[in-house]
Formats: structure tokens, sequence, C-alpha cells
């Protein structure tokens, strides 16, 4: 009797203590730890913008991100679509500013931390990404032009003491732009060198502005967080650092069977990459190749990092020198997107395409093949828990 109770006594101690600890193998554990925004190592100085990290320029990028008066008709700024209070992105399936675009907003935190931007990777610094919806006739339809007199007319002193002398506009059209409407375009091109190349400097100053706020938005930490440092620290877990079975299965299955792991890894749980994971299209939007015609358009951008308007030499431009141009991968490739925040912020994928993480992780489970182009997802054995207990620890990543 006595020695049956010892059993017993054992076995509760053995259940109580895998309650407490959850059982991860050592390679499982550095796993873990490598993805903890604790290990997120300090921002690096954007060298193409030498304004990056000036609090006079930051301020004036947020006062222009949320000015209504930075788009056509005074009716939509960068915070339409990037909502302070919604992880700076829309809850839309398709952004809407001007017009209806075929994109979903991407959120911003660790955004400064890409080396591309937009979901195909169309602009490769974050002041060139900035300018972009400025002029895009889907988003804010502006022309650098009249950016340029809006600048010097409302926030000219500003401006001024953090960039220097704005040029003499007096004698420059209102309105022209290279990718404006025909009247603006022709405007434009009437336009001598020299006054264009001043219209695109100041524009290109707007975009930096811009950027040198986003670089504060960072991601803040969550539940996860708290889980992996007292796991590698070997803390008892306590308060919502406590993980359920579910949401251990969950990132056990994430960094093993299920393979989440190579491509959302990093303390921002992203490779920074491009992958066509067999997206479907969306019904009545546009073709949508994805990285495959944004290198053309990185390219073919003056304000990329081997343009005139860049800051510093170009050594900080290898990403843009060593750019995979043309590969059978990059049809239908996307960016893996952060997964920090994800599960309050459906619908999912570059267009919103799926309205719920459960059917995320339903499409990797079936891995369809993909319309154009080769997926690099393969089918997966997953157990209805299974799948549930994946969407529970995602669901750690978010406050």
């Amino acid at each position: 009797m006595k020695r049956l109770s010892c059993v017993l006594a054992l076995m509760v101690a053995v259940i109580l203590a895998g309650c407490g600890k959850p059982d991860f193998s050592d390679a499982e554990k550095q796993t873990i730890a490598s993805l903890a925004l604790s290990r997120l190592p300090p921002l690096k100085p954007d060298t193409t913008n030498r304004f990056a990290d000036v609090p006079a320029a930051a301020a004036l990028g947020s006062t222009l991100f949320f000015d209504l008066g930075m788009s056509r008709d005074g009716t939509v700024s960068c915070s339409t679509c990037h909502k302070i209070d919604r992880q700076f992105q829309d809850d839309l399936p398709q952004a809407v500013g001007v017009g209806h675009t075929n994109r979903r907003t991407m959120p911003l935190a660790g955004v400064a931390r890409d080396p591309w931007f937009f979901w195909d990777g169309r602009r490769d610094s974050l002041w060139a990404q900035a300018l972009t919806p400025l002029e895009n006739p889907l988003e804010q339809a502006g022309n650098r032009a009249a950016y340029a007199h809006y600048i010097k007319a409302r926030f000219g002193e500003r401006y001024e003491r953090i960039f220097g002398p704005l040029p003499d506009l007096s004698g420059m059209p209102l309105n022209a732009s290279p990718l404006g409407t025909d009247a603006e375009k022709v405007a434009w091109n009437a336009m001598s060198g020299a006054q264009r190349d001043a219209i695109n400097g100041v524009y290109a100053n707007i975009g930096k502005a811009i950027a040198a706020f986003e670089r504060s938005i960072e991601p803040a930490p969550t539940r996860f967080d708290r889980f992996a440092l007292d796991l590698v620290t070997g803390a008892e877990p306590k308060g919502d650092a406590v993980f359920s079975k579910d949401e251990v299965l969950g990132l056990k299955l994430f960094i093993g069977k299920a393979n989440c792991v190579t491509c959302h890894n990093g303390p921002r749980f992203t490779d920074n990459g491009f992958h066509n994971t067999g997206v479907p299209p969306v019904a009545g939007l546009p073709p949508d190749r994805g990285r495959i015609d944004a290198v053309r358009q990185v390219e073919a951008d003056p304000f990329n990092c081997f343009g005139a308007y860049r800051d510093g030499d170009v050594s900080a431009c290898g990403e843009l020198r060593f750019v995979v141009k043309s590969a059978p991968e990059l049809i239908r490739a996307y960016k893996t997107p952060s997964l920090r925040g994800a599960a309050t912020r459906p619908p999912y994928m570059h267009a919103g395409q799926f309205s719920s993480l459960d059917e995320v992780v339903a499409h990797y489970a079936k891995a369809a093949p993909s319309v154009e182009g080769m997926s690099e997802v393969h089918p997966l054995e997953l157990s209805d828990r299974e799948r549930g207990a994946l969407v529970a620890f995602l669901k750690t990543l978010s406050e």
C-alpha cells in the first residue's frame, strides 16, 4: 500500500511538473529564443536618408502622415489606410483611398527594418515607399509639383529648418508630374531640367520626413515574448506567460512539423523574402504577378538607391545591386508578412483572400497549386486539433 502511494505521488508530481514547464528540446528552446522580441537588434541607421533619425524631421513627417491636405481632393492621408488604433492598417481586404486599390494595407510596426517595401517589394527604401501612394491615382492621387507648393505655403519654415532653403517655385506650374494626368505630364515635360530636379528634391524630402516618423513605430512585446523569456531563463511561468496545452502544441508545430518558421523566422516572424504560396487571385481585380513585375518598377524608380536623391554613397545599395531580376520563383511571389499582431488584423494575404487564421492554416495544409508559377508549399497532414493549436499559438503573438 505504501509503495502504491509513493508511485501515485510520483505520477502526480510528474504531471504537475509537466503543466508548469512545457517540455522542449534544447534545439527547440534555441529556435524559440530566436523568435523573442528581446533578440531584435537595434535599428540600423538609414544612410540613404540623413534625416532618418532627426527628431524635427520625424515631427514634420508625423504631421504630413495625418494631413488630409496631402491628397488631390483633401480627403485622404497616409493615416486613412494606416490607422493608428489598428496597428497602422485598415482591416479592409484591399485599401481604399481616392479609389479602390488591389492590395491589402500592411501594418507599419518594424517596417523600417525591411529591405524591400510593399507586398511585391517595388521600392527599396522606406522614404521611396512613402512617396509612392502620394501620386498613386487610387491612393492619394496628388502630383509632386502640387505637393512642393503645398509644403512651401503651409510648412515652409519647418521644412527649411530641417532641409535647408526651398527652391524658388514662383515660375513653376502648380500641377505637374511625370506620373500624373495628361495635362500634368505635359506641364512636367515643359519644365527645365533644373526645375524638375528642384521639385524632385522637395518631393524626396517629403518621403524622408514621413520615413523618419515611421521609423519610430516598433512592435510591442506579447504573451509569446514573456513565455519565451521564462523558457530561456528557466523561470517559473506566471500570469499570461503560462501557455495552454494547445498553445504549446501550436508552438511545437510552428517550429517543427508545420515548418512555418522556415519563412516566419526571427523576432519579427518574417524572413523579409518573397514566396509563391499558391494564394489565389481575387475575381475582379487587375492581374497581379507579384515580385516578378516589381523588379522592373524598382529599377525604374528615380528615387531608388542608385538615384540622385539618395543621401550617402552607393555602398548602401547592395540589395538593389544584387537583386534577382528574373527567376521562376518570383512569379506570384509576395512578401512574407510579420506575424506579430496578425491575429487581430484579418483579413489575410496580399489582397485579403482569407477572412480568418483558420482559413490561412487550412490553405497551407491543403497546399493548392498556384494559378501561375510554382507554389513553394507542400500538403501537410494536420488533425483538427493541430490546426486549432496553430491558431491558438498565433494568437499569443498579439496583445
